[in-house]
């Protein structure tokens, strides 16, 4: 039912911790194929995706050409696109099962529908609760989910909107805009990521800076011209 898209550039530290919080899921049939689309690795990425039964498929480098190449290459009916670092709590696939109990119900107008997960930062400090909380604003005012909350999303919805275009930035917000709020639901699942990019740049400095990209990127200010200031 589900295919997972991982993109991945030497994941070799995180990608196992991803991989292991999917099995019960795998376990249940709920998730049915793994697709690992890799932008070039030189360490031991391969090797773990190939151990763990993933399919591994080479990308040209970049997240938004890479999501769309593991996209193009998976078959489930819904896509799960998770990022290298994210890793989702225990108990994730009974909420994404319910999800799908109440669509058969009819609870939504039909399965073309996404979700994301809240976001969560594998830190115990009071800078990352800060950071959760202003996204968690985020998300229940705009509902606007960046692609490390985990996006899932139904495979004629993601075909319909034209799916992940080859941005050198900003490609989850531009594909959350196309889906649009009507058609997102906000789950109740954590995934939790890395909190290495907020301590080596500094929480604050990380939290300006991606403010910063946000707003040019809805000014029109060009992905590439954005990437340049990110960078």
């Amino acid at each position: 039912m589900i295919s997972v898209v991982i993109p991945t550039l030497n994941a070799e530290t995180s990608l196992p911790r991803v991989l292991s919080a999917l099995v019960p899921a795998a376990v249940r049939g709920t998730v049915r194929e793994v697709v690992i689309a890799d932008g070039g690795s030189t360490d031991e990425t391969a090797e773990i995706a190939e151990a763990a039964g993933a399919k591994f498929i080479r990308a040209p480098r970049g997240r938004g050409s890479q999501l769309a190449a593991g996209a193009k290459a998976a078959k489930g009916t819904w896509l799960l696109f998770l990022h290298a670092d994210t890793v989702l709590q225990p108990g994730w696939e009974s909420e994404v099962e319910k999800l799908f109990e109440q669509i058969g119900n009819g609870r939504f107008r039909g399965p073309e529908l996404a979700a994301a997960f809240r976001f969560t930062l594998d830190d115990f400090s009071g800078a990352a609760r800060f950071v959760e909380q202003a996204v968690a604003l985020r998300c229940a005012l705009f509902k606007l989910p960046y692609g490390d909350q985990g996006l899932l999303v139904n495979r004629r919805l993601y075909d319909k909107i034209g799916g992940y275009r080859e941005m050198p930035l900003m490609e989850d917000v531009d594909l959350v805009r196309r889906i649009g709020r009507r058609r997102l639901v906000m789950l109740r699942g954590r995934a939790v990521t890395s909190p290495e990019r907020y301590v080596r740049d500094g929480f604050a400095r990380r939290i300006a800076r991606n403010a910063l990209c946000l707003t040019l990127y809805y000014l029109r200010v060009p992905p590439r011209v954005i990437a340049r200031i990110y960078s």
